[in-house]
């Protein structure tokens, strides 16, 4: 069986031959002397010529040599198999020889470079040569239009490592980078104008036109796009430009066989294994031209070509130099863009936590030395936020979202989500509503944590820095350890409390949190762990009813400030003060004597429960 295949192949490949041959036949009685026979044949890989010594002979160097050779011979065959170009390179030499008019362009010079070279068609055989014909197109067409270049340059392609050494690729290349940086100098002046006051200054608004050859270098191989980018750079070309071709780049190399630019896109790609091969190569050099400078390329773009790198198993280095670039600009990312797929392990968590966490870590570090360089502001006390703080805080909000999000995931460790969790420091968080929401989530998604394990998850929280809201979930949330609720329900009564002696301060009062002490604090080692926990019951009991007592006299207290208000827009007059202090006199702050002080909260505190119930 596979003999036969073998022999038709053979068979096939011989017939493609032949059609091949009878074509460039075929074309070569278009121009060559009919009347003459033929002395001479030619084959090249994909043809044979049927042609004659003296032409030929006149114009090129190695065939006049090879004929030499076999003098005796009167039709001589000679193979040029590694012509480069081929059938269709050897024709437009041939044509040249017997003095065929045709035209030099950018789709065929780099063509016409490489065979006169190959055929030695120099001047030193015959003045004006195709050589010397080829070459002046080159420096005085090609090398002066950037489109031109990129043109050349895809034929170059096909005609490694010989183009190379001829140094068209090298040539057109150093065109291409002077070529777009002269344009865009000219564009920037084009942008300068003088402002209402008369001072100089470029206009960010004005269309950039110094950019249109982004489309062209798409075109181009990765290893010809990788040395113009390079060139580009060294000349000084704006970082923003380049980064922009990067992306243009990257879309049309990568965005055609998979969906990996789709953040959502959670499903497995299979990919070819040469494809891959292919990708791999265009992510890794993709990554080692981009710009230093940030903001050269959107994140969203970064992180695309991150969950690239994951899929195709890139090397490390790339994936590090990503994750690093990430991290410094962390603060501008989007929720969908840290949800990356966990592509290679199947019965793993959905989303990659360890990638996540290393971008973390990087914005941390990068974070620590900006604060070290900003000193001199640490003594400022009117001066704003630095950016380092403001990047914090974005980023524990985006951190908080992402939990959130992976927290449902039956596979995710504690281990994991704790680490994610504790990267940022404890002063990132002003507010700790959105950790409680994501932790409570996890308790939700993970019903068989041990006591320990939800003790320790737990501690992340500090439930001083709940809002109101918040806490009055915490309060009545029965997920949370019962240590936790007793911390949340002292901190709402601290709250409530201090809340009460800040509206109406007597100046010889002592703040409320000095004389107050939470006794579960201080439980003593030698009870039973069955009393510790009724002690803990008990005082839970106590800390909500004190908790609803207070809200309700907060309430009165609210509804005394709206009457108070009516009465002073109504009376300007003196009495008004000694009303106002008689009724501070009837209200009593801390009493337990009010009947009303045991019911259910007020309708407020009861309206703000329930949202938040609903919300998480």
């Amino acid at each position: 069986m596979d003999k036969n295949n073998h022999l038709h192949h053979h068979q096939h490949h011989q017939q493609q031959q032949l059609s091949l041959a009878k074509c460039s036949r075929q074309r070569c009685n278009e121009w060559i002397f009919r009347d003459v026979p033929s002395d001479i044949t030619i084959e090249v890989s994909g043809g044979m010529f049927a042609l004659h010594k003296f032409p030929l002979v006149s114009r090129s160097g190695r065939i006049r040599k090879l004929v030499a050779e076999r003098r005796d011979s009167e039709n001589s065959r000679i193979e040029l198999l590694s012509l480069p170009g081929g059938a269709e390179s050897f024709e437009l030499a041939a044509k040249f020889c017997y003095g065929v008019n045709f035209e030099i362009t950018s789709a065929n010079v780099a063509q016409l470079c490489c065979v006169s070279d190959y055929l030695e068609m120099t001047e030193e055989f015959s003045k004006d040569n195709l050589g010397s014909r080829a070459e002046e197109y080159l420096e005085s067409v090609v090398c002066k239009n950037l489109e031109m270049c990129v043109e050349v340059l895809q034929q170059c392609e096909n005609l490694l490592p010989l183009a190379d050494e001829l140094k068209i690729v090298g040539r057109c290349i150093d065109a291409i980078a002077s070529k777009a940086c002269v344009e865009q100098i000219a564009s920037s002046f084009s942008r300068l104008e003088y402002s209402s006051s008369g001072r100089l200054h470029m206009n960010r608004q004005a269309k950039c036109d110094g950019d249109w050859w982004i489309e062209d270098l798409s075109a181009l191989r990765i290893d010809l796009y990788q040395k113009v980018i390079t060139a580009m750079k060294c000349r000084g070309v704006r970082p923003e430009s380049i980064g922009a071709s990067l992306v243009n780049y990257a879309q049309k190399e990568l965005t055609k066989k998979s969906s990996l630019w789709n953040p959502s896109g959670q499903q497995k790609v299979e990919l070819v294994a040469g494809s891959s091969v292919h990708e791999r190569l265009v992510v890794e050099t993709i990554v080692s031209l981009l710009p230093v400078e940030k903001l050269a390329v959107p994140i969203n773009f970064l992180f695309g070509i991150l969950r690239s790198a994951v899929m195709l198993d890139c090397s490390v280095a790339s994936r590090l130099d990503l994750e690093r670039r990430i991290g410094s600009q962390l603060d501008i990312a989007t929720l969908d863009d840290l949800l990356i797929p966990s592509f290679r392990h199947a019965g793993d968590t959905l989303f990659d936590v360890d990638t996540v966490h290393r971008i973390l870590v990087n914005f941390s570090q990068q974070d620590d030395s900006e604060e070290d360089m900003d000193d001199a502001s640490v003594f400022e006390s009117e001066s704003p936020p630095s950016p380092s703080q403001t990047a914090l805080f974005k980023v524990s909000k985006l951190v908080d979202n992402y939990l959130a999000e992976i927290a449902p995931d039956a596979n995710l460790k504690l281990s994991k989500f704790m680490v994610i969790a504790e990267t940022l420091p404890a002063h990132a968080r002003t507010v700790h509503d959105g950790l409680y929401r994501a932790i409570d989530i996890y308790l939700k998604a993970h019903q068989g944590l041990t006591d320990p394990d939800k003790k320790k998850l737990s501690k992340l929280i500090d439930f001083q820095k709940l809002s109101q809201e918040a806490g009055a979930h915490a309060a009545q949330n029965e997920r949370l350890p019962l240590q936790s609720i007793v911390q949340v329900l002292y901190f709402e009564q601290l709250r409530l409390r201090n809340a009460l002696c800040t509206s109406y301060a007597d100046e010889d009062q002592k703040p409320v949190h000095q004389s107050w002490r939470i006794s579960s604090g201080a439980l003593s080692a030698a009870m039973s762990p069955r009393d510790n926990y009724a002690s803990l019951r008990r005082e839970n009991r106590e800390l909500k009813l004190e908790l609803a007592r207070l809200r309700m006299r907060l309430n009165d207290l609210e509804k005394e400030h709206v009457h108070m208000k009516r009465d002073m827009e109504k009376s300007h007059s003196l009495n008004f003060m000694s009303s106002f202090s008689r009724k501070i006199g009837k209200l009593n702050f801390f009493g337990h004597s009010s009947s009303r002080g045991s019911s259910s909260p007020s309708k407020h505190s009861q309206r703000t429960d329930s949202k938040v119930i609903e919300r998480t």
